[in-house]
């Protein structure tokens, strides 16, 4: 992978005359900009803070395990499929994708299990084992999640929304879909077994809204589950950066490593490039900023005042909860135990409600459960499991000291797994490692260590997020979790094909 630590550009510069972008960050919006800027003419830098491209996609590895940091769940393969095209390759020959089915198991509290998967019959005979009275509601849902995924996924995913008249283009079918309802009160207005509820509205957590209030629009994930699948990438989600960052040196472009940027330059009113913490200037004829967009403009434009992102309007912004995870490996296997498994807590919407508003640590709690090792054996050494427990928490605006809170929180996690699914798991662990709200703050530079950016709420979505076509600079650009269409996988990558709408062509600076 080219990726190097302090380097001197001067030479990689002398005989490339594209204009220049500079991308701030490695996740996976900041590598999709950088495959968009490279097919449209530009010479790419990516300048990543830390000793790896992926940002929340990292990986861990110790003990011969190996752990993927972020996001797991890979729906709508054809939006990463279409960055390989876009290099004249085919994403298969690096990336091998494996369709999971079941999709993923939930386990309710009191031991029953539902199942999702694309199969229709399976479906039908899932929801009627549960509540054969809901299959009919079941398919109706559907049927809306449908219409959802038209109005706010095919319509609405890669077109910016930057000003007034295209937010009013985009209203009608947002209402007509009812965006004000919240996703939750959707899925039970068309089943009524509260276990199908919950496995029908859970999905916003995992870009970081609040089910009892994201919009019913991201309905839609139930839809594109079925329609598309959900795959797991054998290496585990991290070769797709592996894969993505083999790209952009096809190109002739590089991701820097080791390169923390300390602040945008500008002159009057336009980016001019980046200076790092180390002193150096690197000019550049366009900037990217796949940096939390708090981050961007209070920090790295600090020496701008502010038109619309003031400290005081980010601070002001409800922002998403954080994450508690566990990563560890166990010297057995579990091989009862599904690739994703949601485990569902006693109580739903007053644990949301402890999360993101009352920002208080639940005695009791819902966890998400990745063990890999189903799938692809080789994220383990022979005989063993690797895994990882997430546990949606409070962001730091929360009085939680992680400090003295993460070892019994922990502690509490691996009690409850072992009661429940994963039989003497406390003598099996031969390796942990932990990741709570405060790395989100220090070492991926989130906003009140929120793990997703600003709350999907209704009155922060599309034209009231901030621009992927920066409101503060000229020749600045926003892609990633914080802007629009925002969080998950599907959201941060379109992110980046939003810019094929709001960037130049690199001609027009040549």
């Amino acid at each position: 992978m080219m990726t190097h630590h302090n380097p001197d550009l001067g030479t990689a510069t002398v005989n490339d005359p594209r204009p220049h972008a500079i991308v701030i960050g490695s996740g996976f919006g900041g590598l999709a900009a950088a495959v968009r800027l490279g097919a449209r003419g530009y010479r790419v830098t990516i300048l990543e803070r830390l000793d790896q491209p992926g940002g929340r996609a990292r990986r861990f590895r110790q003990d011969g395990f190996t752990f993927d940091a972020g996001p797991t769940i890979i729906t709508a393969p054809f939006i990463l499929e279409e960055l390989w095209t876009l290099c004249g390759r085919v994403m298969a020959d690096d990336i091998a994708l494996v369709p999971l089915d079941p999709f993923y198991t939930i386990r309710y509290d009191n031991g029953d299990v539902f199942r999702p998967s694309a199969d229709t019959q399976r479906m039908r005979q899932e929801i009627g084992r549960l509540n054969p009275s809901d299959v009919e509601g079941y398919e109706r849902y559907l049927q809306e999640s449908e219409r959802c995924f038209e109005a706010g996924f095919i319509n609405l995913i890669d077109t910016p929304v930057d000003t007034v008249p295209r937010m009013m283009a985009v209203m009608p079918s947002l209402v007509r879909r009812r965006a004000d309802r919240s996703v939750f009160k959707l899925a039970s207005k068309y089943v009524a077994d509260r276990r199908l509820r919950l496995a029908l509205s859970f999905h916003p957590l995992f870009i970081g809204g609040n089910p009892l209030r994201t919009t019913g629009m991201m309905s839609l994930i139930s839809y594109l589950e079925k329609e598309y699948g959900v795959h797991y990438a054998m290496g585990g989600t991290h070769a797709l950066v592996e894969g993505l960052a083999k790209l952009i040196q096809s190109q002739g472009n590089s991701i820097l490593t080791g390169a923390d940027v300390d602040e945008i330059t500008f002159e009057g009113n336009a980016a001019t490039g980046v200076r790092l913490a180390d002193g150096m200037t690197i000019p550049s004829d366009i900037v990217v900023s796949n940096a939390d967009p708090g981050w961007t403009y209070t920090r790295l434009l600090r020496k701008r005042p502010a038109k619309r992102w003031t400290a005081k309007k980010i601070a002001r912004s409800r922002h998403s909860m954080s994450l508690f995870v566990w990563y560890f490996g166990t010297n057995r296997t579990y091989g009862e135990v599904d690739h994703h498994t949601i485990l569902m807590g006693p109580r739903y919407e007053h644990l949301l409600t402890d999360i993101f508003d009352r920002k208080i640590l639940a005695d009791d709690f819902s966890l998400y459960l990745y063990r890999p090792t189903k799938t692809d054996p080789g994220m383990a050494p022979p005989g063993c499991d690797s895994f990882y427990v997430l546990s949606p928490v409070p962001n730091l605006e929360a009085d939680i000291d992680w400090e003295t809170a993460a070892e019994p929180y922990r502690k509490k996690l691996e009690a409850y797994l072992e009661q429940t699914l994963l039989p003497g798991l406390s003598n099996h662990v031969v390796s942990s490692k932990l990741l709570t709200p405060t790395a989100f703050k220090d070492d991926l530079l989130s906003i009140k260590g929120a793990a997703f950016g600003i709350e999907p709420t209704l009155f922060q979505l599309a034209w009231f997020r901030p621009h992927n076509k920066s409101e503060e600079l000229d020749n600045l650009f926003m892609v990633g979790a914080g802007t629009h269409p925002g969080a998950g996988l599907p959201g941060v990558i379109s992110s980046a094909k939003i810019l094929d709408k709001v960037v130049p062509h690199a001609s027009q600076f040549a």
